[in-house]
């Protein structure tokens, strides 16, 4: 039995306003299906969450799902899949894209139901297009819900349910979207590996998602990461897809692949620290790129995206700065689809996250200046980091399309943690 594990392929993300974008997901997607779902004659796919980048999908969107969907269909390869949190239906609806696309026979969406507390599995009714799992070849392949933060809560009820719902010598299969412990980029509670190993007893393989990075547990939980970046901060992660075969004795043999389209993507750092006036940093930033910035050159592959960032304090006024000339003289010497100037460089009076290394990421500055300014409160300057923490999970909650009732209860437990924290 052999089968394709991908997940966060954010069908319809846009990156930067760039009209090529919703195209680069698609193209990445279609080109790993027909390589490695196609081409390797699998018996099944299984996506875990997150198919789409948002809950509201364009038309063009769905008519790239359609597309990808309908080729599987026609190769006589099902597919199976799980909601990620940018999948979820609204609040006033029991329908989610997900749904319909399920209606039409174009994939199985699978999801236990919650009866007075208890999670219970229905297997998979053609009738209505709903249940909870599905068998294909030898493998009983389980759904799940996205839990975000209450993940560690809902694996007891997991396991039991699929403890219940097991078939005697079949290979088991659930499909999980969360962040695990040790591995999240995210700062919302991740699952421990404690309470995910649970899942060993009534699992043979747990198919991830939600993370865009590629990382594996025991030869046994999987996730593959996002196919595309939707962030730079990803640029420099793995990611890709997991080809996996299994032996006659349920044997795990994962493949993780990482060749097909993608977008190039390259940042450049540069300190503006110590430099006199503006035509310096220009000519430096441009010998930079000269450099070290990929070029263009083979017609057949995509044009790079390039992001330029400016670190340091800079000694004279923000707006002397020649960033439009940078931007357009970086485009003619490589050719890039688009180049990205970010400035982070601050006047020398304000020294918020000074040590920072020079490529640190996005997300390790925007924590470090939230710290800075949370140590100058009184009130909370001895949990800066833990206070830094609950804002910045808030935050990615909200960007997430989380539920505003979910985001209470975050800030709700984080607010206790703190209290409960202080010394007396």
């Amino acid at each position: 039995m052999k089968f394709l594990h991908i997940s966060d392929i954010h069908l319809g993300c846009t990156r930067y306003q760039l009209n090529e974008s919703p195209r680069d997901f698609f193209d990445a997607w279609i080109d790993v299906l027909q390589k490695y779902a196609i081409g390797e004659n699998v018996d099944f796919v299984i996506m875990a969450g997150d198919f789409f980048h948002k809950r509201n999908v364009p038309p063009e969107t769905m008519n790239y799902a359609f597309a990808g969907l309908s080729l599987l269909k026609d190769a006589g390869i099902p597919v199976v899949t799980i909601e990620g949190n940018h999948d979820q239906k609204h609040n006033d609806s029991d329908y989610s894209w997900l749904r319909s696309l399920a209606n039409w026979n174009l994939l199985y969406l699978l999801e236990p139901k919650n009866v007075e507390g208890r999670m219970i599995y229905e297997p998979w009714n053609a009738d209505d297009a709903r249940g909870g799992f599905i068998d294909i070849k030898n493998a009983r392949i389980f759904g799940s819900d996205w839990y975000g933060a209450a993940a560690n809560w809902a694996i007891p009820m997991l396991t039991e349910a699929i403890k219940e719902n097991g078939r005697e010598g079949a290979f088991q299969i659930l499909l999980l979207h969360t962040d695990v412990e040790g591995h999240q980029t995210h700062p919302i509670p991740a699952l421990s590996i404690a309470n995910l190993k649970e899942l060993k007893s009534v699992t043979n393989y747990v198919a991830l998602g939600h993370t865009h990075k590629a990382y594996e547990i025991d030869n046994w939980a999987f996730n593959p990461g996002s196919l595309e970046i939707t962030s730079i901060d990803d640029y420099r992660e793995t990611r890709g897809a997991f080809l996996v075969e299994v032996g006659e004795n349920n044997e795990v043999i994962a493949r993780h692949i990482t060749d097909y389209r993608q977008r190039p993507f390259q940042r450049i750092p540069y300190d503006v620290s110590g430099r006199v006036d503006a035509n310096q940093i220009t000519e430096e930033v441009l010998h930079l790129v000269k450099t070290q910035a990929r070029g263009h050159e083979d017609a057949n592959q995509p044009q790079p995206i390039i992001e330029i960032t400016l670190r340091g304090h800079l000694g004279f006024p923000n707006s002397l700065l020649e960033l439009g000339k940078i931007r357009d003289e970086a485009q003619k010497m490589t050719n890039a689809l688009h180049v990205r100037i970010k400035n982070h460089s601050a006047p020398v009076e304000y020294a918020v996250a000074a040590d920072l290394e020079e490529d640190a990421s996005r997300e390790k500055l925007e924590r470090r200046v939230i710290e800075d300014l949370i140590v100058r409160d009184n009130r909370f300057k001895l949990r800066a980091e833990e206070m830094a923490e609950a804002v910045i999970g808030a935050k990615r909650m909200v960007l997430s399309d989380e539920e505003p009732e979910k985001i209470a209860d975050f800030i709700s437990l984080k607010l206790f943690e703190e209290t409960a924290g202080l010394p007396n």
